[in-house]
């Protein structure tokens, strides 16, 4: 249990502790009304027999409460068929509950009113509490005012007193609206809590979406116009080739120049597609998570010495592109595979064995399930292709990438690709920098 209980997300743990809690609360309720039961059976009280009855209606309540809540629940945040069979069932037991009650009365007289109250609280609440889920508010009101008239009406006909028969009228409607207001308000929590999380993924594939929209009317900018001129004047060339006309070899020409013309425009398209500019994605990251409700902090240390060779403020192209994918792969994962409060990046320099400088990234998140030993870890990027697709972007950089869980339910994953090589060419000994 404690496995499958960490291996869940906190929607789900949120979910299955408010099943619990109503499951549990009819039971509850059972055994302090059930209270002073005993010590009348003791007694030599001539409705014994019927006393006992009526607790076991009460039990067999209970039992029925359990898959009615269990059904509400699904009906009303899976959109499941309500059971109607199951219902009319639960109701038939109150009913026959609430006779055995006045039943009691008859028999035994008067003298246990407030036994006879706290059973007609006993027999309503199983079924107010699961019927809320599956009727509407109208037919619930109906239902319960029918049952606390007739409650009235039955103990007014067997001799009870005014006060008795409205005292357990009223037990009926409070139990009743107490009961509906305390469902509806713990699902419609779930409701909005499973909404949210909705939300949040069709927020990341809403992003995703829309970089596939700008880099299609992108495409569709640099060659509708070539890709016609191209069919217009390769249309003109067979045309004049069929007549043997020597022009046809120079619009042929002219199509092959267009067509070259428009390969270095697609590359230029695809090459700002795939490069990524480290302080856009940086400023994206921070953006997106807060607007996830994600506290996000960016800490960005690389020294700036002003000659631009790469070793201060300006880190080189390509180091720069490749830890810009590592913050927008980092970044999705934290969205879809986290239910993280806060996240930190940051960006500096570190040393290598040798002596040698690198570019370092770490991006820590929390909100990550516990793992559990000897249970395959669910970790972001685990099942996936992101972390897999990023080690191959570095490793021709000579860079490295290493993730994994820590302490607290936190993740971690760190970057770093060396600087050596430019430093070496430019003749120069870079400066001591900032460790992260």
């Amino acid at each position: 249990m404690i496995r499958r209980w960490r291996r869940r997300s906190r929607q789900a743990r949120v979910e299955l502790f408010t099943r619990w809690t109503l499951y549990a609360l009819p039971w509850i309720m059972l055994l302090a009304m059930a209270g002073p039961l005993p010590e009348r059976l003791r007694s030599e009280a001539p409705a014994n027999g019927l006393a006992w009855g009526q607790f076991g209606l009460a039990v067999v309540q209970n039992l029925l409460a359990i898959p009615l809540l269990r059904r509400g629940i699904e009906h009303r945040l899976r959109e499941q068929a309500a059971p109607r069979g199951l219902l009319a069932l639960a109701g038939t037991m109150m009913v026959v509950g609430q006779c055995a009650g006045v039943a009691l009365l008859v028999v035994d007289g008067a003298a246990e009113g407030s036994a006879l109250v706290s059973a007609a609280t006993m027999n309503t609440l199983p079924f107010s509490l699961a019927c809320p889920l599956l009727l509407s508010v109208r037919a619930l009101t109906l239902v319960h005012a029918g049952v606390a008239a007739a409650t009235l009406a039955a103990l007014a006909v067997a001799g009870a007193g005014v006060l008795l028969s409205v005292s357990s009228a009223l037990a009926v409607l409070l139990m009743a609206g107490l009961s509906a207001f305390s469902v509806r308000s713990s699902i419609w929590i779930l409701e909005v809590m499973w909404e949210l999380d909705a939300s949040r993924e069709v927020q990341a594939r809403l992003a995703v979406a829309e970089e596939r929209l700008r880099f299609g009317r992108d495409l569709h900018d640099v060659m509708g116009r070539n890709l016609t001129v191209i069919a217009l004047k390769s249309e003109l060339a067979v045309q004049l080739a069929r007549r043997g006309r020597p022009e046809a070899a120079e619009q042929m020409v002219e199509v092959q120049r267009i067509a070259q013309e428009s390969q270095e425009e697609i590359r230029d398209v695809v090459r700002g597609y795939r490069e990524a500019d480290l302080q856009v994605e940086l400023a994206g990251a921070r953006s997106v998570l807060r607007a996830a409700r994600v506290d996000c902090h960016i800490d960005y240390r690389i020294p700036d010495d002003g000659d631009g060779t790469g070793a201060g403020g300006e880190l080189p192209p390509a180091v720069r592109s490749a830890l810009a994918w590592v913050v927008r792969e980092g970044t999705t994962n934290v969205l879809r595979h986290a239910e993280a409060a806060r996240c930190t990046v940051r960006v500096g320099m570190g040393r290598t064995t040798d002596g040698g400088r690198t570019a370092v990234l770490v991006m820590e998140n929390d909100g990550v399930p516990e793992v559990v030993p000897e249970v395959e870890p669910r970790v972001p990027g685990a099942s996936g292709n992101g972390l897999k697709g990023l080690r191959e972007r570095l490793v021709p950089l000579g860079g490295t990438l290493w993730s994994a869980p820590g302490e607290g339910g936190t993740y971690r994953l760190r970057a770093e690709l060396p600087l050596n090589e430019r430093e070496e060419r430019e003749g120069r000994e870079a400066p001591e920098g900032v460790g992260v």
